[in-house]
């Protein structure tokens, strides 16, 4: 989610991303998933994004978000974009169901920054010794929604991960609403059975930090807290994932944002051998 005024956007090839190679499309029945490679998928993404966090979800667009209809930034031109497709819907914008974008060191430097940056301090994941990834704006369509295209969208990410031996990944997840006292016992859940090891723990910038441990959630029922989480966070705590310390509220969105940061070993380990699979029968 754009948590800035967007700006002019750099100049970009008829083949988008920072990475050279791929792993091809993995397959779920009618669903796939692969990375975007032109200006066309690109620019479906951003239609795809604008439709869920603006039209959806109550967004706030500038000006030329307003006009474009699209949900774009300078990150955009450097990232990898995951495109979950939807064959039954053919191969124009509209079979673009659902998208998560990915930022490695290399294209992050092309910036200067990661995106994470604007709300977290992030040093320790910047100093952390292997490869990181950013990832973000993670969206599905209204109808896609479900446990099948999430899946399809991890084993992408799965697959992504091995493909260029990535140690450790972080982001942004959200909760709904800009008043965190409503969302004070996931919060205070987060914080006090999630919190990141120091040495990968990010925190809020201090004009931007706002205290997670809300309540004394002493007598609380840990798994109905857990069960309430929106369906990214709950992913991101399946695979081992933390969450940094200090939350962020986000008015143009009207969300409440966390850090997470997950460790790569338990992904590829849940859908490496699915990624292994469909290559054995590709060739």
């Amino acid at each position: 989610m754009i948590r800035e005024p967007a700006k002019p956007m750099l100049d970009i090839p008829d083949q988008i991303g920072a990475t050279p190679t791929s792993f091809g499309e993995l397959r779920a029945g009618h669903l796939g998933v692969r990375l975007a490679t032109t200006l066309r998928e690109l620019d479906a993404v951003q239609a795809l994004r604008y439709r869920v966090f603006y039209d959806e979800m109550g967004a706030i667009p500038n000006t030329e978000s307003a006009r474009s209809r699209r949900d774009k930034d300078d990150f955009d031109t450097v990232a990898d974009h995951l495109l979950v497709i939807d064959h039954q819907l053919g191969d124009g914008p509209d079979s673009v169901v659902g998208t998560y974008r990915l930022i490695r060191r290399p294209a992050a430097e092309r910036i200067g920054r990661f995106y994470s940056a604007d709300e977290y301090d992030i040093s320790k994941m910047l100093a952390f010794p292997g490869r990181i990834l950013e990832l973000g704006r993670s969206c599905v369509s209204r109808e896609h929604r479900g446990r099948s295209t999430m899946q399809l969208l991890w084993r992408g990410i799965a697959a992504y991960v091995a493909l260029h031996n990535i140690d450790l990944m972080f982001g942004c997840a959200s909760l709904p609403g800009i008043d965190p006292d409503q969302n004070a016992s996931q919060l205070t859940y987060l914080y006090n059975h999630h919190l990141a090891p120091a040495e990968i723990c990010p925190r809020a910038l201090p004009e931007r930090f706002v205290e997670m441990r809300r309540i004394d959630d002493t007598g609380t029922d840990p798994r109905r807290t857990l069960a309430a989480l929106p369906p990214l966070v709950k992913g991101y705590l399946r695979l081992g994932g933390f969450v940094g310390d200090g939350a962020v509220i986000d008015t143009q969105f009207n969300t409440t944002d966390v850090a997470v940061v997950v460790k790569t070993e338990l992904v590829t380990r849940k859908y490496l051998r699915h990624y292994e699979r469909d290559q054995r029968e590709a060739d």
